[in-house]
């Protein structure tokens, strides 16, 4: 369904002009705040969370909330505890305890999602049939669960769960992958300098960047890679199982064994990388090294069948949206700090954000004109 229908190229094509509308939104935002202080996550995850919500449920965030709930406040929630170590997970007798409080929130945050989504399908079943509406991916869940002829029964539970691994799965990725990028480019102004020049080379500065520019973006491309090196969203992969016994390194790895692939550490193996901790997109400059799965040494999507199915989607907005942020703005650190005096510590879980989110300070650097147009 995801490769078929939902993330497929001609689908992912059709809905370009939401992915250029909301960065424009968003450009437009950030130049209303030039000069002062910005949470960047916040505002990325708002133009992630936008871009998602609109090729998913048809409106932004905000409108699909409906004005009774916060989608954002719902979905860094329930991604937090999908990260965290419950005791009961490790100790089952104690979990009845509930010790941390974690399964108390987690119903909590459940039953606010499924009223949340249950109110989307609702509408989606009263509008879907309207004439000269655009179709959004719920809209295409919905036909696939009419389809008496499917393989896998797609009835109304898991449509709505579909629904939720492509709004939260885009989400805070995409956010937490930009936010990284900036900070270590804050750290490193020299890179920073390097991307600004090729950006003015290719694109030039009387317009905003394009999909279609992305290609001709050797360098860019080449620091997505390296923050998707060192800093990956998903530092274990999903779970695998083992199919079959099998000996790997020495180790008996018996069937039915649950597998983890720590990509973090595969980042930043000195067996793999040169100078595996220092931040350095030229790395990739020449190489045919890539995100798709087909490169072991570099899977922030993962590979095989079980790789991530909306990473074509994800890849695009990051690399967009990082573009345009630095093609549009010169960043720097709050007045008075030293960006030797940037933590760079992150969060362990299911996903690795910063420990303290990225405070900065944007200036345009184009002509003021464009982002009037951006708003």
């Amino acid at each position: 369904m995801c490769a078929a229908e939902l993330f497929s190229g001609k689908r992912l094509d059709s809905y370009e002009y939401i992915r250029r509308e909301e960065v424009r939104r968003f450009v437009g935002s950030l130049f209303g705040s030039s000069g002062d202080p910005v949470e960047v996550k916040d505002r990325l995850l708002d133009l992630s969370l936008n871009v998602i919500s609109r090729m998913v449920l048809g409106e932004n965030h905000n409108a699909a909330a409906g004005g009774d709930e916060d989608l954002k406040e719902i979905l860094e929630e329930a991604m937090l505890l999908n990260g965290v170590l419950d005791i009961g997970d490790s100790i089952p007798w104690l979990a009845w305890l509930d010790l941390q409080g974690y399964r108390r929130r987690m119903k909590a945050v459940a039953g606010r999602i499924d009223g949340f989504l249950e109110r989307v399908l609702d509408e989606h079943d009263l509008k879907r049939r309207g004439e000269g509406k655009k179709k959004d991916m719920v809209d295409v869940l919905l036909e696939l669960a009419d389809d008496p002829d499917l393989e896998v029964k797609m009835d109304r539970r898991r449509v709505k769960a579909f629904t939720l691994d492509m709004i939260a799965g885009g989400t805070e990725s995409s956010a937490v992958t930009v936010e990284w990028a900036i900070s270590e480019l804050l750290k490193h102004p020299k890179i920073f300098t390097k991307a600004a020049e090729e950006l003015d080379r290719v694109v030039g500065k009387d317009r905003w960047v394009e999909e279609n520019d992305i290609p001709n973006l050797p360098y860019i491309n080449a620091i997505v890679k390296e923050t998707m090196r060192l800093h990956p969203v998903a530092p274990l992969l999903v779970p695998r199982m083992a199919r079959e016994d099998v000996e790997l390194f020495g180790y008996h790895i018996a069937k039915g064994t649950r597998v983890f692939v720590n990509v973090w550490t595969i980042g930043r193996d000195p067996n793999i990388w040169d100078a595996p901790e220092e931040f350095w997109p030229e790395r990739f400059i020449g190489k045919d090294i890539d995100v798709k799965g087909h490169d072991f040494e570099l899977l922030p999507f993962g590979a095989g069948r079980r790789m991530c199915p909306g990473y074509p989607l994800g890849i695009k907005v990051i690399q967009v949206s990082l573009a345009n942020l630095l093609h549009g703005f010169k960043w720097e650190l709050p007045s008075g700090m030293k960006r030797e005096e940037l933590n760079m510590d992150e969060i362990f879980g299911l996903s690795t954000p910063r420990k303290f989110p990225l405070v900065a300070v944007a200036h345009p650097r184009l002509p003021l004109h464009l982002y009037n147009n951006g708003v």
